[in-house]
């Protein structure tokens, strides 16, 4: 595909509701023996491990399919020496704490029986202290048959601070994380490899870990043709933060992790209670108070930075394992985080929640924002969210027009929003109250008929330019009846 062909998305992306999950503290099944774990629920560490594995996600898909999810991306589950498994030893090799490649094999056979398709983490920028090749390297030196993977620049290597410069580029200045050298033609073939092995295996895409530090197009475009030979329907999502026009032409990502979605969203709806020492400190970075009218500003200009088909395609988040988790970086206010979720939930693209995020789940920057999900404890679960996140989910896939709709901003003031959603099989309406007090909110357009609101429950018969009741810090979610 050349840069000037429409672009060309997964069609099954753009009706999905995604669930990220960092495999250490999700869920422990108590099958992979002989490990030393820090306590489950315990306070998250950088190092350690509480012992998430992927036999655990698989006990757990019932919640995930009550839930409404219908794609898990997973953070990294090859072999790692860290929790988070972003130092990867073996990129042939799924983690054996997380179970091995057997367990992922039983996962991927339960999630697609239950319709739930399986994203993977690709980090492929960089490799770690423990990785053969690297290994090889530092024992061997100059003589190392793999000399030319890295970027040396000078004798004796030190892979530990305080012995020395490092001889070698390292990811952001961590010894542990040597840079590959990508230019080198066997370092191109082993990744590619790796991303044709695993697609083989049968997941449905690859999150790719910063991937603009590989810098080079072309690379990419060779990492597309081959993943999509094996299966056009895979999911290639990049974690970009910034502007990915370069990426998104067609030829290289079908769409980025939306954080352009993101900060808008802790703008508007958490304006009253941003907990500002908290934002600077976690990857979002500081965010300013927005007003309606300056919320619909920014998301009509995101929703109108790429071709139509990557806005669809969009992984769209309130958090993730890279930021502190939205509740807390609003202060605490689950009303914010309801009112977040109501506007991710019925806005274009594909929202994916964070796991944990759905009962209530708090934590700071990392590594706060990966604390060990409660199982063993319903009590301080959020029913209220974890209800409301059930409803928004079960209206999404039960309504063309909240998943494929086009986005219309069509009242914006104060604390008050509304928007359209046009589909041909019939259009949805939202209004979103961010104010204490109940208030009218204007419609604008809407096709005469009987609605239903899928929150309350309730029916009515509206038409033209009318007003529609909603509740403080609420919403109304209008489809067809």
């Amino acid at each position: 595909m050349s840069p000037e062909s429409p672009p060309v998305t997964p069609e099954w992306v753009k009706d999905a509701v995604f669930y990220q999950i960092f495999p250490d503290r999700f869920a422990r099944s108590g099958r992979v023996r002989g490990l030393s774990l820090q306590p489950w629920g315990g306070p998250p560490q950088i190092h350690g491990y509480m012992g998430g594995d992927l036999w655990g996600v698989a006990e757990h898909l019932d919640h995930l399919q009550a839930l409404g999810v219908s794609a898990i991306y997973f953070c990294p589950v090859f072999q790692s020496a860290s929790n988070h498994r972003y130092h990867t030893h073996d990129y042939f090799r799924v983690d054996p704490m997380l179970g091995g490649d057997e367990a992922l094999r039983h996962l991927l056979g339960e999630a697609h029986a239950r319709g739930i398709r399986v994203v993977l983490d690709g980090v492929f920028n960089h490799a770690s202290r423990g990785f053969f090749q690297f290994n090889d390297l530092l024992e061997q030196g100059p003589d190392s048959a793999y000399h030319d993977w890295f970027h040396v620049s000078g004798w004796p290597l030190h892979a530990y601070d305080g012995g020395g410069p490092a001889g070698y580029q390292a990811w952001w200045g961590n010894r542990a994380l040597p840079k590959f050298n990508t230019d080198n033609p066997a370092v191109r073939e082993f990744l590619w490899d790796v991303a044709e092995y695993w697609t083989r295996f049968g997941i449905d895409g690859w999150r790719l870990d910063v991937p603009n530090e590989i810098d080079d197009d072309e690379f990419w475009r060779e990492f597309r043709r081959r993943v999509k030979a094996i299966n056009p329907e895979a999911y290639i999502v990049g974690e970009i933060w910034g502007d990915a026009h370069r990426w998104l032409a067609g030829d290289q990502f079908d769409a980025v992790m939306n954080y352009h979605f993101t900060r808008p969203c802790l703008a508007f709806f958490g304006a009253r209670t941003l907990d500002h020492p908290m934002n600077e400190r976690s990857g979002t970075g500081r965010v300013e108070p927005m007003d309606a009218a300056a919320f619909a500003r920014r998301m009509t200009e995101v929703t109108r930075l790429y071709h139509p088909d990557i806005v669809a395609a969009q992984l769209n988040l309130l958090g993730s394992h890279d930021t502190a988790r939205y509740l807390t970086a609003v202060g605490g206010d689950a009303t914010a985080y309801r009112l977040a979720t109501v506007f991710q939930m019925t806005y274009l693209g594909a929202p994916c929640i964070y796991y944990g995020d759905e009962v209530g789940l708090h934590g700071g920057p990392d590594p706060d924002c990966r604390r060990a999900f409660p199982w063993h404890d319903e009590a301080s679960w959020d029913r209220q969210t974890l209800d409301l996140t059930r409803t928004l989910t079960a209206a999404r896939h039960a309504s063309p027009a909240l998943r494929r709709g086009t986005f219309q901003v069509t009242h914006a003031r104060g604390d008050h929003l509304a928007y359209t959603r046009e589909h041909a099989e019939g259009n949805a309406h939202v209004a979103l109250n961010c104010a204490g007090d109940c208030a009218r909110i204007p419609l604008t357009d809407v096709q005469p008929g009987t609605y239903r609101d899928v929150l309350s429950g309730r029916t009515l018969e509206l038409g033209g330019n009318t007003e529609v009741e909603v509740p403080g810090r609420g919403a109304v979610v209008l489809v067809r009846a």
